[in-house]
């Protein structure tokens, strides 16, 4: 068995599956590196170097709101120092079920909205579901998108259960946060740990600039021509994400607005500059379907541009995502999605959900109420970790309201199997210990799919939580993705931090599909 030293020193994972170590307490093969220089280091040092890396995030400005904080909202971003390593072979597994997945989604949406909703008249997906859904939108009918890439930019939440094993957790199909925080980790370690990338060779992840302005430049119109004036549309700077925003902006090289920004005039939108109006071409926005138009949408919004439905119908621009997207992350769609990958794809599924079920059929709710304190219950409408009931920490009182508000409205809830959440070693005070984690992925479509290799992991800094969001105390790191030929010879000659970074990596930059 390896043994562990120093921050590792009586490490002990628990009886969920660990990605460092084995059930035994022996390292696994591709953290041995890791643990390694770890195991070099004690604590004083470790918070030495977690402090120069918040103080970095600071300057930058590298941040998160959270609305429910009354003490402040706006926060440094957390990442814990010891990374999450994926194998090549595990990796090439992921991207496989990611584009599969991602390719059944966009088929439904694109069916949905501008074909012959033939998934719904087959009775793969009930038609109520849809229409009762909130993010269902009428007003995207009419609106064409190129190659049926709806869901451009897509997060897909991944988890691995008790035996290792990757399971989908959630969709996210409108507007996925988190990229920025995948760049600006990986930055932050390999200054904080220059030697662990000498010994890896770890896969980029500074490329995702240059992919997201191709995948924008693939989706605009056919009159913008080769380079297409794209701009991303922010509700401002109290937005929670806004940070990435700018940063977005700032990689890709191209223009951040607000609404205010922009105008609507014979069916075209314009930039107001300087020097002009100037035409736009897509308008990657992150602002929610019901605030972008105040003439299709909400009347009181200030936040998107009036007329701007009308251009997108017309042809003009691409907003992306597409509107109406929502209905097909509805958490309440998401048991339907492996029966969509058999229906489109013909294919089984490569990543399966985890084991959910549906409170509007009776019986399933019934079983449900029977073992509410084994099952963790979640409305379909909250997203970062609010509302969510995880029945095995959760006291009579929270299970009472659960079970009451479950009978209320069984369209507004699912339950799932509790699943363990593999964990890995994160700081616990003076020492390690295990925390659990999930992994958001990022999927690119244009003419093509890109996986964009790595993704957010995200880890529930309190022991025992299974929460994983930042709002909800969580915390991040950073995610290899090994290339083929994983470890290397380990001397310093073998790979600069600069190539490990990703100047010198830039051959593999995703999988295509």
């Amino acid at each position: 068995m390896a043994r562990v030293r120093g921050l590792l020193d009586g490490y002990r994972p628990g009886p969920w599956f660990d990605e460092a170590f084995d059930s035994n307490g022996a390292v696994r093969a591709a953290y041995q590196r890791v643990a390694d220089r770890f195991a070099e280091i004690d604590s004083d040092e470790l918070r030495r170097i977690e402090q120069l890396v918040a103080a970095e995030f600071r300057r930058q400005g590298i941040t998160f709101t959270v609305y429910s904080d009354d003490e402040g909202t706006e926060r440094t971003w957390p990442m814990d120092l010891f990374p999450r390593i994926i194998e090549a072979s595990e990796w090439r597994d992921l991207e496989a079920g990611l584009a599969q997945r991602i390719g059944a989604l966009n088929r439904f949406l694109d069916d949905l909205y501008a074909g012959e909703q033939a998934a719904i008249n087959d009775g793969i997906v009930p038609r109520w579901l849809v229409t009762s859904s909130g993010g269902f939108e009428r007003n995207a009918f009419g609106i064409d998108v190129p190659f049926g890439a709806r869901c451009m930019v897509a997060g897909i939440d991944i988890v691995r259960d008790a035996d290792g094993a990757y399971a989908v957790l959630e969709d996210n199909l409108r507007n996925p946060s988190g990229i920025s925080y995948v760049i600006e980790n990986r930055t932050a370690m390999v200054k904080a740990f220059p030697r662990l990338f000498n010994d890896h060779t770890v896969r980029p992840v500074d490329q995702y600039g240059q992919l997201l302005r191709a995948t924008l430049t693939d989706s605009a119109p056919p009159a913008a021509g080769d380079d297409p004036s794209i701009v991303i549309l922010t509700p401002g700077i109290h937005n929670s994400a806004y940070f990435e925003h700018a940063f977005l902006a700032r990689l890709m090289g191209v223009e951040l607005v607000e609404g205010r920004d922009l105008i609507v005039d014979d069916q075209v939108v314009y930039a107001r500059t300087v020097g002009g109006l100037s035409p736009v071409d897509v308008i990657y926005r992150r602002i929610d379907d019901a605030f972008l138009d105040p003439v299709a949408f909400r009347p009181d919004s200030t936040l998107g541009v009036s007329g701007l439905l009308a251009a997108a119908r017309a042809g003009t621009v691409t907003i992306c995502n597409a509107i109406g997207n929502g209905v097909a992350d509805d958490k309440a769609f998401y048991p339907y999605v492996p029966d969509l990958i058999r229906y489109y794809m013909s294919e089984e599924p490569r990543l399966p959900n985890v084991a959910t079920y549906v409170m509007w059929d009776s019986e399933q709710r019934a079983a449900c109420l029977d073992r509410l304190g084994e099952l963790v219950v979640k409305p379909v409408g909250e997203s970062g970790g609010y509302g969510i009931v995880i029945g095995p920490q959760a006291g009579e009182g929270e299970l009472e309201a659960a079970r009451q508000s479950i009978e209320a409205d069984p369209r507004g809830w699912i339950v799932q199997e509790t699943v363990g959440l593999s964990s890995l070693p994160a700081q616990a005070g003076a020492r390690l210990a295990p925390r659990h984690l999930d992994l958001r992925p990022f999927v690119l479509t244009g003419e093509r799919t890109r996986v964009f290799p790595g993704g957010l992991t995200r880890v529930a800094m309190r022991e025992g939580s299974l929460i994983v969001n930042s709002s909800q105390g969580g915390g991040s790191k950073d995610t290899w993705v090994l290339a083929d030929d994983g470890l290397i010879a380990g001397t310093a000659a073998d790979a600069s931090p600069a190539a490990a970074a990703g100047a010198g990596l830039g051959a593999a930059p995703g999988v295509t599909a």
